[in-house]
């Protein structure tokens, strides 16, 4: 995915810097980098959270090199250890980047939205950007949301967009860049990522349980890949899906194996596509009770 750092002495200065892009559960932050990108890094899906690692994704054009840093959703509902992980993660985002991109969705002002605002750093410009507003019944309402959202924060820009048909995108790297400095790239031109493929594998798994499980799919729901090797470009890959209850086990796996077979055709497919090559995968399902509240195994799935 990325042939990592490069010497500072291969490339002019550029444009550069870090951006974290947050929000609360289901504003559309993963499918905003994903169109910022060109191609698909960070899963997608409606079930809240669905992003729980920060994933970094590289932008490179003629005069910026920009890091983007895709972070999990900010909200107070689910209690559990591994919820708050995953908000410590957005708040250490927010005083480590050059810039804030704030995703809010267009026509929805959230509680949790707000406890976001209180955590703005005041020295580090932080870019709203109003997300879906394809998804308006009138091309009217967006002015008044725009106004209504200027009155909660002293943004540096506010930036309509429309992932699903590309709408704003190119105005938001435009404004991103305005807000960075001259530097040396960290990453070649053609590196999209800093995160290695047996990662995209497990997150390619749990988009698929999201997808194909619905509101089935308990919160407390991992993959691990137990093994991941690649012999004359065949990538051979054993992953556990990994669950909390003993009853969410039969869910995921279903009459005579149906459903687990399913999720891995459909999780090998995609596959074979983002990694441009053949994989052979199998799955397991394995109950490991009240992990969402465990330490250790929160830090063992890399959420800490």
């Amino acid at each position: 995915m990325s042939d990592g750092p490069v010497s500072e002495l291969e490339v002019p200065s550029m444009l550069v810097g870090s951006v974290a892009v947050i929000g609360v559960p289901n504003a559309g932050k993963s499918s905003l980098l994903n169109a910022l990108l060109g191609i698909k890094l960070s899963i997608v899906s409606r079930k809240a959270q669905t992003t729980r690692h920060k994933i970094l994704g590289v932008y490179s054009d003629d005069k910026s090199q920009i890091q983007f840093l895709d972070t999990p959703g900010f909200q107070l509902t689910h209690r559990s250890m591994l919820n708050s992980a995953m908000n410590r993660s957005v708040s250490s985002s927010l005083t480590d980047v050059d810039v804030v991109v704030f995703v809010m969705e267009a026509g929805l002002i959230q509680k949790d939205d707000l406890k976001l605002i209180e955590m703005f750093p005041e020295d580090i410009p932080v870019i709203c950007t109003i997300s879906k507003i394809d998804q308006l019944s009138s091309p009217n309402e967006a002015l008044p949301f725009i106004e209504r959202v200027n009155d909660l924060f002293a943004f540096a820009d506010i930036v309509p967009t429309s992932a699903k048909r590309m709408t704003g995108i190119g105005e938001l790297i435009s404004s991103i860049q305005a807000n960075l400095s001259m530097g040396k790239p960290s990453y070649d031109e053609y590196a999209l990522t800093d995160r290695p493929e047996r990662f995209f594998a497990a997150e390619i798994i749990r988009e698929k349980l999201f997808h194909l499980m619905g509101d089935e799919i308990p919160y407390g729901v991992a993959v691990e890949i137990e093994e991941f090797t690649v012999n004359k470009g065949l990538r051979s890959i054993n992953a556990t899906i990994v669950v909390a209850k003993n009853a969410h086990k039969g869910m995921i796996i279903g009459a005579q194996g149906s459903k687990l077979k399913t999720i891995g055709t459909k999780a090998r497919v995609e596959m074979e596509y983002f990694f441009n090559g053949k994989v052979f995968l199998k799955l397991w399902v394995k109950v490991k009770k009240g992990w969402v509240d465990d330490s250790k195994s929160i830090k063992y799935f890399g959420y800490e």
